[in-house]
């Protein structure tokens, strides 16, 4: 999980030979004794080009100790560059996962040439723009599903046309009941039909104004000020393990601070929660360093859901959760994590139970959002999800090690 760093640090044992070798050697380990289910792992493509040259991204097998295949994703961050030597120089990163029983803190991997192609793995983590709904954006994987709002469900409605209004940078969360995509599908569907639990999940909470599961605004002290909706979007990888996305948002008005902000999300297959780097710009104003605040609605159930609503905080790993108890819709847990440095204190306001983190303009803020639904059946309790998001938060702050060798 490269994103929140220091999640994945590298150690290269030496400079690899570039002449061709058999294969990459990657050795993972951590410090941790508690599991680790569907850890990611990056390794530059530059690293795995320099051990088997001219490698191409469609003929090659990641494979565990036990020589299981394990599917994996290369992203692409200059799909426009040319590359006639297979240089790889258009790729950024080797991306594959593992699963760290309790107490297991090493693992080894390689990566090698194939004379066949490689299967077509199952797509677990995925994002599109929707323009066919007033410019939402939506992200799943198997686990969970979101959307945000764009430009033109924020524009004024003309007389008579019935359009739907709403000015927010608020995150929405879609609870699924199914490890397969569903974004397209409900989408398709249309007529708000996700609205009900048709048995593969159902869009059951509610964001208006507010910051719902993970949005963010300026703190002063008393007051949360907030964007509008984003402005423009870039898609910088798209499965099958990861998506990776950016929401640009225009410049607003923060008692007196003009600024704006760069979200970056990632969402990794197999797990409850995004990791974002959020990056401030102060354009006006007297000073460079905010205090952000990232928010989970403080009562985000479908009308006549009767909540019974129960929040927790934990100064220690900067984590608020929320377990949220619906009369028919099940239960659901949020949460926000600002590790590190970064946190500051847990503050709300009239809409929002808010973490407080400190944050330097042009710098990345990093922290971690995301939700479980009881129907999914994997986080059915409060005391699970409170346990879920301690372990996310410790393996925030005890990244795996890779080490990487080549071998004839």
């Amino acid at each position: 999980m490269p994103v929140l760093r220091p999640v994945l640090a590298f150690l290269f044992a030496g400079v690899l030979a570039a002449s061709a070798a058999g294969r990459l050697v990657i050795t993972v380990s951590h410090d941790l004794t508690i599991a680790r289910p569907a850890e990611t792992i990056t390794v530059p493509w530059s690293e795995v080009n320099r051990a088997l040259p001219g490698a191409l991204l469609q003929r090659i097998a990641v494979k565990d100790a036990k020589g299981n295949v394990l599917p994996y994703q290369v992203t692409n961050v200059a799909p426009q560059a040319k590359d006639p030597k297979r240089a790889g120089v258009a790729y950024g990163e080797l991306i594959f996962q593992y699963d760290f029983a309790a107490g297991e803190q090493s693992a080894v991997f390689t990566v090698e040439t194939a004379d066949t192609v490689a299967p077509v793995f199952p797509t677990k983590a995925f994002a599109r723009h929707i323009s066919e709904r007033l410019d939402d954006f939506a992200w799943e994987n198997d686990r969970i599903a979101h959307r945000t709002y764009g430009p033109a469900l924020a524009a004024a409605a003309t007389s008579g046309s019935g359009k739907e209004v709403l000015v927010t940078s608020g995150l929405d969360v879609w609870c699924k009941r199914v490890r397969y995509p569903i974004v397209d599908r409900w989408y398709n569907m249309g007529h708000d039909y996700y609205h009900q639990d048709g048995g593969e999940g159902m869009d059951l909470y509610q964001v208006g104004p507010s910051r719902g599961c993970g949005g963010t605004g300026i703190w002063d002290g008393t007051r949360l000020h907030v964007g509008r909706n984003y402005q423009s979007w870039r898609i910088l990888a798209n499965g099958p393990v990861r998506t990776q996305f950016e929401l640009i948002y225009d410049t607003w008005l923060a008692n007196g601070t003009i600024v704006s902000e760069v979200k970056r999300i990632t969402l990794d297959a197999g797990h409850q929660l995004n990791q974002v780097e959020s990056t401030f710009t102060v354009h006006a104003g007297p000073a460079k360093e905010i205090t952000v605040g990232i928010g989970l609605n403080k009562n985000p159930a479908d009308k006549g859901q009767e909540p019974a609503i129960v929040a927790d905080t934990d100064s220690t790993l900067g984590v608020r959760t929320q377990w949220i108890a619906q009369k028919t819709n099940g239960q659901l847990g949020t949460a926000v994590i600002v590790p590190g440095r970064a946190f500051q204190e847990f503050a709300e306001d009239d809409r929002n139970l808010l973490v407080l983190a400190r944050a330097v303009s042009g710098q990345p803020l990093r922290y971690a959002v995301g939700a479980a639904w009881s129907r999914a059946g994997d986080i059915v309790s409060s005391e699970a999800w409170t346990a879920y998001v301690a372990a996310w938060a410790q393996r925030l702050n005890a990244p795996v090690r890779v080490t990487l060798s080549a071998s004839p």
